[in-house]
């Protein structure tokens, strides 16, 4: 079988063919604006959700009960300190509010915290932070380390890469796996209509001697209105998201950046003393529904794409759920 796409959700894919048996080739094309590389690592279902998204609470969750062992075998680390959700003024706080009340509904409750609670978590809050959420059950991850380990891995169970796309690739597919982010809506006439790119700026930065080191938590909050996540790394922060619906324009752009480190600064002061390493802007895959897509298109091709925010997240549910399709199609099961 044959995998378009190498990015997280193409290299789990992989790695749980080749482990059940099946000769893997993975096309992969590195692309810098890949949604995997350019991305927060938050894996985050539970202040992902928002009224209307049930089925998308759902699949997170189912997800996010595989990521320990699937981190563990990997051998990746992850942050289990948790999500705050912070506002900074009070319509923002309504915001919150209404995700607390949400939450409460779907059997998942958040703590509410004041702005004196949330100092004894993070001293290093700014003072326009006034109230939040804990959400304890939320987990971060190295999303590049994540990917290098993915590709250890899947060299480990012999699966062979090559940057060549069919027709030009030599590789004799009985499946081919379309994972390829948002490129997979010119990869087959089923997609072209259901998955598109939504454009994210993130931005990396690194601490300075003297500067005070990054958040234990992830930090997602809302500054008049827009949101901005601050996600730690041992040596700093990645910052993000900016969000615009603007086909394959890989630029970063002056506006996102300001936004970005104003919002940031305005959440976590301390990041002037940083060090700015890396902007970067990348591609999601975007569907109508917030639903990815992972099912049979046509015989001989299966699709796992538009994972929009969350492809790091639904990574192992996503290669599980394909494998089922895999091993029903191998027993004679429909297409």
């Amino acid at each position: 079988m044959t995998v378009l796409g190498g990015g997280v959700i193409g290299l789990s894919v992989a790695w749980f063919a080749a482990r059940a048996g099946f000769d893997v080739t993975v096309v992969d094309h590195a692309s810098p604006h890949g949604g995997s590389w350019v991305a927060g690592g938050m894996l985050a279902p539970i202040t992902e959700a928002w009224p209307g998204d049930e089925d998308v609470l759902a699949l997170g969750v189912e997800s996010m009960a595989l990521w320990p062992g699937f981190a563990n075998e990997l051998g990746v680390p992850l942050n289990e300190a948790g999500t705050l959700a912070v506002a900074t003024d009070t319509a923002d706080a309504e915001v919150l509010d209404q995700l607390r009340a949400y939450l409460a509904r779907m059997g998942r409750p958040a703590t509410r915290l004041t702005r004196r609670e949330l100092r004894s978590h993070e001293p290093g809050l700014g003072p326009s932070v006034r109230s939040g959420l804990s959400v304890p059950g939320d987990l971060s991850v190295d999303n590049r380390a994540l990917l290098a380990a993915l590709r250890r891995i899947c060299r480990e169970h012999n699966v062979q890469f090559t940057d060549q796309s069919p027709p030009e690739s030599t590789v004799d597919a009985t499946v081919t796996v379309i994972a390829a982010g948002a490129w997979s809506r010119d990869l087959h006439p089923a997609l072209r209509d259901v998955i598109r790119p939504i454009k994210g700026e993130i931005l990396r930065l690194t601490t300075r001697p003297g500067a005070l080191p990054p958040p234990e938590h992830t930090i997602r909050a809302h500054v008049s209105g827009r949101p901005v996540y601050l996600v730690p790394r041992p040596d700093g922060l990645v910052v993000g998201a900016t969000q615009y619906e603007a086909g394959f324009d890989g630029d970063v752009t002056v506006g996102g950046v300001r936004d970005l480190l104003r919002d940031a600064e305005t959440v976590w002061p301390a990041i002037v003393e940083y060090a700015l390493t890396e902007s970067a802007a990348g591609f999601r895959a975007g569907s109508p529904d917030n639903m990815p897509v992972i099912d049979w298109l046509a015989p001989g091709v299966i699709a796992a794409t538009g994972h929009h925010r969350s492809g790091l997240l639904l990574a192992p549910v996503t290669a599980r759920r394909v494998l089922t399709l895999l091993h029903d199609d191998r027993e004679g099961g429909n297409r």
